[in-house]
């Protein structure tokens, strides 16, 4: 579910198939919704116009723009979702529970060129309503594929792709050269990477921090990481 104009506005320019939307009243505050509806009229989209009570108990968002529209989810994979090529970036989201923060790692991600972005057990999912939301619908370009440790190890070794995690302990990431194929894993809000992934890694990197700075947000960590190890 794409909810917001924006968000439907990144929906309708995507290649997914959109099955209905609804409006109220509030979409016709801005000329730019009014404009949205027509676009959406005009694909031959099924619009229901509905009150602002209906409206309200589709959604849970504290500040409706009155539009919302429903589309079929994309499925990806490893192998359909990461081109086999160099240089190459992949995020991989283990154990993120925040829809905000996953929303915010899916807009960072496609924002600094990362290819598609991995969610391992226990994160939220990428399609969840709050995460469409959070990412401004990004995941419409950005590829999203949910999977297994055992399968995300088994795919990056045989296409030759580093893993590397972010943590605490790691090197610091402006002293460290990243290989052209590179996976870099960030972990849980709280606890971190979880022990089997971070065994998994080939290296660890880390933030410079002054010395009282406990942690960073993990989406805003993750950003500053990997927009350092940019190819």
């Amino acid at each position: 579910m794409a909810e917001g104009i924006r968000t439907v506005e990144e929906l309708l320019a995507s290649p997914l198939r959109i099955s209905g939307a609804l409006t109220c009243d509030l979409i016709d505050r801005t000329p730019r919704g009014a404009v949205l509806v027509a676009a959406l009229h005009g694909r031959g989209i099924d619009v229901v116009r509905v009150s602002e009570r209906e409206f309200l108990s589709a959604t849970d968002t504290e500040q409706p723009q009155g539009i919302l529209a429903v589309a079929e989810q994309p499925v990806h994979t490893l192998e359909s979702a990461v081109p086999d090529a160099a240089p190459l970036r992949l995020l991989v989201l283990d154990g993120i529970q925040d829809p905000g923060n996953v929303g915010t790692l899916l807009r960072t991600a496609f924002a600094l060129g990362v290819s598609a972005t991995v969610a391992l057990p226990a994160t939220a999912d990428p399609w969840n309503a709050k995460v469409v939301r959070s990412a401004v619908g990004m995941q419409f370009r950005h590829p999203t594929v949910n999977c297994t440790e055992a399968e995300l190890t088994t795919f990056l070794t045989a296409r030759g792709i580093v893993l590397w995690g972010a943590d605490g302990a790691g090197t610091a990431v402006d002293r460290v050269t990243a290989p052209e194929k590179l996976a870099l894993a960030v972990g849980n809000e709280g606890a971190g990477l979880k022990p089997s992934v971070r065994e998994a890694c080939a290296d660890l990197v880390a933030l410079p921090m002054v010395a009282d700075a406990e942690s960073l947000n993990v989406a805003v960590a993750a950003g500053i990481a990997l927009f350092a190890l940019r190819p």
